[in-house]
């Protein structure tokens, strides 16, 4: 079994309050739910106006396929252009 995981860091200029800042990264996380059927969560920055982390995993039995299914994810949360990616780490476990 391999579990397969990303972290993203976004900013969000245009937020000038946290309920600003929460809509967007519902939106992203939402719209990655339902694209990729891939766990997705705020995890961290939550008291952050301008940024927000975010993280996904997969369990699959390949790594390539989970790797390049993050990918894709990273990649379509960046064409949504609801937010600028800043940083992001793909990273496989094998179990």
């Amino acid at each position: 079994m391999v579990v397969t995981m990303f972290q993203i860091i976004v900013e969000i200029p245009e937020a000038s309050s946290l309920k600003d800042k929460r809509r967007v990264v519902h939106a992203l996380r939402d719209r990655t739910l339902r694209k990729f059927k891939i766990s997705c969560a705020e995890i961290d920055l939550q008291e952050s106006l301008r940024f927000a982390q975010l993280g996904g995993a997969v369990v699959s039995n390949s790594k390539e396929h989970g790797e390049a299914l993050m990918q894709k994810a990273v990649d379509f949360m960046e064409k949504l252009a609801l937010a600028k990616l800043q940083d992001y780490q793909i990273h496989s476990e094998l179990f």
